[in-house]
């Protein structure tokens, strides 16, 4: 018999737009018991996850639900900017939308020191997340020496397009046609699936192989040092080698499949926290005209449940149909010894 499978919640009450964060650091672990042979449910602020398919294989999804139990997707439904939450039963205040110091939210697809490539499934309807194939083979990321996969929680930040047809005007390179990325730096290892509030701290304009791929840098609101990180000068100041090792991670994570390094720009310099917001703001923009047809698709499949002046909004019943015809979660499968080889680069 299974032992049960362990349901993650947490909670924050916070203002998302102040002059100064206030501590924030309450956790809930609940354990709830294993739904057998159907899915497994975990549970995060405001959301929660259905898995389905077998993990370490092609056909594993990461389902999300809303509070209500109801099919969302993680890239169209879960808002840009964090929510503050209910306190007691009423609905907190609406809170101003003023500038760098909104907290954002994350979909983190990849946890701390893992290999495997998470990411959301822009192409598939509700876009699950999944783990990357190439040429018919599951991806992971290598390990480059010292690291071990993934160095920060790393995901997307909903609702943020990084669009193939707008050319960057310092890079002049164009989108990769993805939710912009996001490197969480704060001490808790995360789980695929879990949303996250972030303080945003600055941005690296990474390029790869001629797409603009913008890596945003922030931490988890409820980290013990978010009062203390305001911008990127602080996290040099006060994690000296953490952001020289982040460009060098992204520089190099692709050479052992035979990848050129990545360039940058900006000389790899990374831009402070309003430089960020204003990227984030721009990629929030295109992502509105993709989810309204103002502009290509780019293949990015747009059904939500919640944008209401969006062609492809879709009801309550039509999204959990999607989630009706994917495989019922079954076992993982093992992970190859090769995916925990050191490569020195």
């Amino acid at each position: 018999m299974r032992p049960p499978l362990l349901f993650r919640s947490s909670g924050y009450v916070f203002r998302a737009f102040v002059d100064s964060f206030p501590h924030l650091g309450h956790k809930l672990l609940c354990r709830a018991a294993y739904v057998p042979h159907l899915y497994t449910l975990r549970k995060t602020m405001h959301y929660q996850t259905e898995e389905r398919g077998s993990p370490n294989t092609p056909e594993y999804r990461i389902y999300f639900k809303n509070s209500d139990g109801n099919y969302i997707s993680p890239f169209h439904d879960i808002p840009l900017i964090a929510q503050e939450e209910q306190c007691n039963g009423l609905p907190a205040k609406k809170a101003k939308r003023n500038g760098s110091e909104a907290l954002f939210n994350m979909v983190v697809e990849v946890p701390r020191w893992t290999n495997a490539k998470m990411e959301i499934a822009t192409k598939e309807p509700l876009n699950p997340i999944k783990q990357d194939v190439k040429k018919g083979k599951l991806r992971y990321v290598a390990n480059i020496f010292p690291h071990k996969g993934y160095i920060w929680n790393y995901g997307a930040i909903p609702q943020t397009w990084e669009d193939p047809n707008h050319m960057d005007s310092e890079t002049k390179c164009c989108g990769d046609n993805d939710p912009i990325d996001i490197c969480d730096i704060g001490m808790q290892v995360c789980s695929p699936g879990q949303v996250i509030q972030v303080k945003v701290l600055g941005i690296l304009a990474m390029i790869d192989e001629g797409e603009m791929d913008w890596k945003v840098i922030a931490i988890n609101a409820a980290d013990p040092e978010a009062n203390s990180l305001n911008d990127i000068d602080d996290v040099r100041k006060s994690r000296p080698g953490h952001l020289e090792a982040t460009v060098d991670w992204f520089r190099k994570y692709k050479v052992p499949d035979g990848k050129p390094e990545n360039q940058f720009g900006f000389n790899a310099q990374f831009q402070d926290k309003d430089f960020a917001v204003e990227i984030i703001k721009s990629t929030h923009e295109h992502w509105r005209a993709l989810v309204q047809k103002s502009t290509n698709s780019s293949g990015i499949e747009c059904k939500n449940v919640s944008c209401s002046d969006s062609p492809f909004n879709c009801s309550a019943k039509e999204a959990k149909d999607v989630i009706q015809s994917a495989p019922v979660f079954g076992c993982a499968h093992s992970v190859s010894p090769e995916v925990d080889k050191w490569h020195f680069v």
